[in-house]
């Protein structure tokens, strides 16, 4: 997905939370925490993890914008987001839920205010050589919206396994 500009960038998220949101809303609780595989999320694991991981991508274009040439970026093996898919149980849907429902004006008041330049600055991948130096627009569009997208499409792969 090429970028095309930060208002259409949170449009787009917000698109597809509202979508993720009406998919989930009155599934039952054993829907939403049902593993179609061993190897596979379930739905509330996805939702949790979207809770976690966009701040966390917001967090990092913050310390791009205010550090330009920071490193940015975590590896799979984190454990803020690990623990966002292996403590699931320990979470009430309706709380992940509103955390979801939220991400909404996060994005909004964390990214709401960019324009081109800011967007324009650069800095290095933390742990992955190949993304070398990515602007702040890369980050927006692939680990905040394509994230988000892609999270929505794996919701209804869950779901299709289910019915």
């Amino acid at each position: 997905m090429a970028y095309q500009g930060i208002g259409t960038s949170i449009q787009s998220v917000q698109q597809s939370i509202d979508h993720i949101l009406e998919t989930t809303a009155n599934l039952p609780e054993e829907t939403i925490r049902f593993k179609p595989a061993e190897d596979e999320w379930s739905i509330m694991q996805i939702l949790s993890h979207l809770a976690e991981a966009i701040p966390y991508w917001l967090g990092e274009v913050e310390t791009v914008i205010a550090m330009p040439g920071a490193e940015w970026g975590r590896g799979l093996q984190d454990p803020a987001r690990l623990a966002a898919v292996t403590d699931t149980d320990k979470l009430a849907v309706d709380d992940v839920m509103k955390q979801v429902e939220e991400l909404k004006y996060k994005v909004e008041s964390g990214l709401g205010n960019l324009d081109e330049e800011t967007l324009s600055k650069e800095s290095p991948h933390r742990n992955f050589a190949k993304f070398g130096n990515k602007p702040v627009s890369y980050i927006v569009d692939h680990f905040i919206d394509e994230h988000v997208s892609g999270h929505y499409d794996q919701i209804k792969r869950n779901l299709s396994k289910i019915q």
